[in-house]
């Protein structure tokens, strides 16, 4: 693993670039005018400048970031960072001005009669402009940094609420038929124990396919207390994707317990997708809705799926209970 200021990006790069060849075409465009030469030959002398000093910055910073610099005690950092930059601007005018010359640009005539000199010169200002810009992506990456392990903490935090609140509905569902059926009750602990089993692992993104498995034995232990009478109905055509764990899970569960009427009645549960629209909707035919807030367990979803997919979750009918998931572009980043 990379130390963090030696993480430098391809965008960086390009960044880097379009400061090099705009930098590089504007200074050698105002020496060409200040010397009454063509303003255009210097400009072009100056993209050329710009791309070949940047070659050579990628090539001797990638290089050393990646098999040096981590070798290497960082006290002797410091020196071989001024000496790459250095090269980089040194050897980038020596082939910019050979460039320069097989195009045949008029040069100034410091470029020909003291052509060392000038590129040292301008190596030394690579080095000051490097490192301007190597302080900007370090406090970059140091800030995203942060961020990250801020958000991971928000997500550790939300995670350990899944469990004592999935626990808190299956002992009370147990409690109860202890008093009614102690084989079923039995069962149920069994299935309790399994389905944590299956589901205790730190990944806070898994496939949709386990999610659904996960969501198959939750129904099959909430229908050992309802007698069979939740029906699970799945979409066959569904896409391979992640989504935050428990997702489906919440929803079905809040289904049940929000919309399930009891006596003789089966509650039918729905988990579609909508490809057109690309949301996950899971919906029921339960009892309607009484509001669309949000409670503990549904506002632990939204900010999961906030933080993980920066996706959103949303009441679509409360006639007929429906959510909508939209999942965005899910990234494992809760977990190093």
């Amino acid at each position: 693993m990379y130390d963090i200021a030696l993480q430098i990006r391809a965008k960086d790069w390009l960044y880097i670039l379009l400061i090099g060849v705009i930098f590089g075409m504007f200074l050698s465009s105002l020496g060409y005018s200040l010397l009454q030469h063509n303003w255009l030959d210097g400009a072009v002398y100056g993209v050329i400048l710009g791309f070949s000093i940047t070659f050579f910055s990628l090539v001797f910073i990638t290089f050393m970031n990646r098999y040096i610099l981590p070798k290497l005690d960082q006290v002797y950092w410091l020196f071989l960072a001024i000496l790459f930059s250095f090269l980089s601007g040194f050897l980038g005018t020596l082939l910019g001005t050979f460039v320069a010359r097989s195009f045949e640009l008029k040069l100034l005539d410091a470029f020909v009669q003291d052509l060392i000199a000038v590129a040292a010169s301008i190596g030394v200002l690579t080095y000051i402009v490097g490192a301007l810009l190597y302080r900007f992506v370090r406090m970059r990456n140091e800030k995203e940094r942060v961020d990250s392990e801020y958000i991971q903490s928000r997500l550790r935090s939300l995670e350990t609420q899944l469990n004592p609140h999935f626990l808190f509905n299956a002992l009370n569902s147990i409690a109860e038929l202890i008093h009614q059926d102690k084989d079923k009750a039995e069962l149920a602990i069994l299935k309790v124990s399994a389905f944590l089993r299956n589901t205790m692992n730190e990944s806070a993104l898994i496939t949709l396919d386990e999610e659904l498995r996960n969501v198959r034995d939750y129904v099959e232990l909430e229908n050992i207390r309802f007698s069979g009478k939740i029906k699970l109905h799945i979409q066959t055509d569904l896409p391979r994707l992640q989504l935050p764990k428990f997702s489906i899970q919440l929803l079905v569960e809040n289904g049940i317990k929000h919309g399930y009427e009891g006596n003789n009645t089966s509650l039918d549960i729905f988990v579609d997708f909508d490809h057109s629209k690309q949301v996950l909707i899971v919906k029921n035919n339960g009892k309607s809705m009484q509001s669309k807030k949000f409670g503990i367990g549904l506002n632990n979803l939204k900010q999961r799926v906030e933080l993980l997919c920066h996706g959103k979750i949303e009441i679509y009918a409360i006639d007929t209970p429906t959510f909508y998931l939209y999942l965005g572009d899910c990234i494992e980043n809760t977990h190093s």
